[in-house]
């Protein structure tokens, strides 16, 4: 039996030593190309994400609906701008903004700028906890280990953000606040039911139902849309008790921080993670929830989750 001399043990701790650095720094230099790829690309690779739902009355026209979600504005956001503009040349029937539109005291001007075209389609809205109360510094990472991020009104002193200012802007140019109330719309002879609510995650939600009237009656086809920022299974639930035939919602960025293929590990709600974006089932009801156009300005960061604008097209159930 061959011992090891003095010599050759340290040699092999040197050699042990040199593969543990190159590891090290192989792991070091991978995180800061993630790292930088989740901040300086992804951030800004917008996209546009089809969907098609078959719940309108047999023999009705396609409808086609953008959901916008989620800007998270600040200023000087060209990129972002750029893109909310190509949308316009989709050509909606109608515009659903699902709220978190600011990130910044002084985001309302750019806001509106990104929104510019959009504004000459119908539209309805409500609003999120960043359409109220300014995001505050907190780590980023935190989205990995809190089921809830806990953007509650009243946990922390919060600024006040220009809410009434932004809704009378979009009321001015003819877009609907559907802020715990319902409302009818007639567009290109499809007459649409909505029932929205103030943001679920701030506890700010009370159902209104749908209009009293007599659905089935109504001679033009019809469809009930149930519109709210954070999809809570308390919300989506009570949306398919007073009938909703879609439901749309946002807040949950898609996961943000995903991994390889986009799995969400997080919703910032009670929502599965797997339901962090696209369509699913509540009830037999299809939800369709955008993973968002934007992040905090204190988060700015994703990964496997580029910012999304959502083309949805309404569609008869019986062709």
């Amino acid at each position: 039996m061959t011992s090891l001399s003095s010599f050759d043990v340290a040699a092999s701790i040197r050699s042990a030593s040199k593969t543990v650095s190159a590891v090290l720094a192989a792991g070091a230099v991978a995180g800061a190309a993630t790292a930088a790829y989740a901040r300086f690309y992804e951030l800004n690779n917008f996209g546009v994400r089809q969907e098609i739902l078959p719940v309108l009355p047999a023999g009705s026209p396609d409808f086609r609906v953008l959901h916008i979600s989620d800007m998270h504005m600040i200023p000087g956001q060209k990129q972002k701008t750029a893109f909310m503009h190509s949308l316009a040349e989709l050509q909606p029937d109608l515009v659903i903004n699902t709220g978190d539109n600011l990130s910044h005291m002084s985001g309302l001007p750019a806001l509106l700028e990104a929104l510019g075209p959009l504004f000459n389609f119908p539209g309805v809205y409500v609003p999120g906890s960043n359409c109220y109360f300014a995001p505050v510094s907190k780590n980023p990472a935190r989205y990995l280990w809190k089921k809830n991020t806990g953007d509650e009104a009243g946990t922390e002193p919060r600024d006040l953000l220009p809410t009434q200012d932004m809704h009378d802007a979009f009321d001015a140019r003819g877009w609907v606040g559907l802020i715990n109330r319902h409302d009818t719309l007639t567009i290109n002879g499809l007459r649409l039911e909505f029932s929205g609510v103030d943001d679920p995650h701030l506890n700010y939600d009370q159902h209104p139902g749908f209009a009293p009237t007599a659905f089935e009656a109504e001679p033009a086809p019809s469809v009930r849309l149930g519109v709210c920022h954070a999809p809570y299974m308390r919300t989506l639930g009570r949306f398919v008790d007073d009938g909703a035939q879609a439901i749309f919602a946002g807040h949950t960025h898609g996961g943000q921080v995903c991994l390889p293929g986009g799995h969400a590990l997080v919703s910032n709600c009670d929502l599965p993670p797997e339901r962090a974006k696209g369509v699913s089932l509540q009830g037999g009801v299809p939800v369709q929830v955008s993973a968002g156009l934007g992040t905090s300005r204190y988060a700015q960061v994703r990964l496997f989750c580029p910012p999304e604008a959502v083309l949805v097209t309404l569609t008869s159930a019986q062709k």
